[in-house]
């Protein structure tokens, strides 16, 4: 490996992994197809969705060579076993009058706070770290200070 490790959660990897293959199996011939159109069409010089074909195809491959470096430099981690939040624990928390919530701490590359996954250098992720069920910690978020209860962590 050439450039930093990747730590990535085996859901995570296995995402990518899905990413990748839909990209250059399914997408990257969708695309092919779409341009083989536009040059049978003639005069590439006015065809707006021939210029906008080149553009996509231009993002799909600068994902999948995204893909392939990530997938190249990664390394799977499992969740900590020592009861300390970690790369890969999922963390129950819950703020002073608030529901209890429960996140999934990863890489930034699998982060999707929406759906519970944030990564390790957010604001919350770092303040997570290290810390077990119980700990009372502080994170500084863009908006203000939040104290979060460490209620457990898998």
């Amino acid at each position: 490996m050439s450039g930093p490790i990747h730590y990535l959660t085996p859901e995570g990897k296995q995402d990518l992994e899905r990413e990748l293959l839909e990209l250059t199996s399914v997408r990257r011939k969708e695309i092919a197809e779409e341009l083989r159109r536009g040059i049978e069409e003639g005069d590439l010089s006015e065809n707006f969705g021939y210029a906008e074909t080149r553009r996509q195809q231009s993002l799909v491959e600068g994902r999948i060579r995204e893909l392939e470096s990530l997938l190249a430099q990664s390394a799977i981690l499992e969740a900590s076993a020592d009861g300390h939040a970690g790369l890969g624990s999922i963390v129950a928390i819950r703020e002073p009058g608030q529901a209890t919530e429960r996140y999934q701490i990863v890489s930034p590359a699998e982060a999707r706070p929406a759906l519970g996954r944030i990564s390790n250098e957010s604001p919350l992720g770092r303040a997570l770290l290290g810390h077990r069920a119980g700990d009372v910690v502080e994170a500084s978020t863009p908006g203000g200070k939040r104290t979060i209860e460490i209620l457990s962590i898998e």
